[in-house]
């Protein structure tokens, strides 16, 4: 009996192990056969990691993908490489270094200027744990690219996602956004000794204020403002194995949403 006991509890543990990991920890998979044939969609940090995951998969739903990226060598390799996989031919590197206002508004014109309309902008660049560099307007790293540069990017951008409306703002967040502090009064680490690692807390909480707050002024309009946060695409597999676990047995939502199309 005890041998044909244990190769099911083999079995059983194998399968419960596989869909915990599969539902859960991975955070699930989209289930949507939606396409987006018609749409363009602008990321940001879209060469490497979720950027280009998520620049790969709308592409596959057939829309037109702008990549925003710093170093245009990788950017239009990667576009080449998702037109490629896809076999959709519209998908188009420009070059974007949110380190730079110039380089953003700059960004934001040539959008403006070439592109009908804009259906979703999505706000996925970021660095993390960097030193105590500045961007070249002089504002710290980490707040100015993740948070200053997006907010930026997405007031210039504002007006052409309303005329493509129904559209949306994706913001990419992170649960270090649950122990920052914005410090008003030293923002770029300049009366204080430097904390990379609260630095990018201060900036990704940066992050979900502006989300609410945009989405609370567009009530009652057709551009809508989101959050989107533990994704894993790009994540060092270590990372992932040691914490992302915990982290999804009890959080397994893919998405936060902050608001929806009103």
């Amino acid at each position: 009996c005890a041998g044909h006991i244990m190769p099911l509890l083999y079995n059983g543990t194998v399968f419960c192990f596989t869909s915990l990991h599969r539902n859960h920890v991975t955070g699930g998979r989209c289930s949507s056969k939606a396409t987006i044939t018609g749409k363009t969609v602008v990321i940001t940090g879209a060469n490497t990691g979720i950027g280009k995951g998520t620049a790969q998969e709308l592409a596959t739903r057939g829309g037109r993908i702008i990549m925003g990226c710093r170093d245009m060598e990788k950017c239009e390799a990667a576009a080449k490489e998702i037109r490629g996989n896809t076999l959709n031919p519209h998908v188009y590197a420009c070059h974007l270094d949110l380190a730079s206002m110039k380089s953003i508004r700059e960004f934001a014109e040539i959008i403006k200027k070439k592109e009908q309309r804009v259906d979703v902008l999505i706000n996925n660049a970021g660095v993390m744990r960097c030193p105590a560099w500045k961007t070249e307007d002089g504002f710290d790293m980490q707040f100015g690219v993740n948070h200053l540069g997006h907010f930026l990017l997405t007031n210039l951008l504002l007006d052409k996602l309303k005329e493509s409306a129904p559209s949306r703002v994706i913001n990419l967040a992170s649960l270090a956004h649950i122990v920052g502090k914005i410090d008003f009064e030293d923002l770029n680490w300049e009366k204080k000794k430097f904390d990379t690692k609260q630095a990018y807390c201060q900036s990704k909480l940066a992050n979900v204020l502006f989300t609410r707050e945009l989405a609370k002024r567009l009530q009652g309009k057709s551009t809508g403002c989101c959050i989107c946060g533990h994704v894993w695409e790009g994540v060092r597999p270590m990372f992932l194995f040691v914490i992302g676990h915990w982290i999804y047995i009890f959080k397994t939502m893919l998405c936060v949403r902050v608001c929806v199309r009103v």
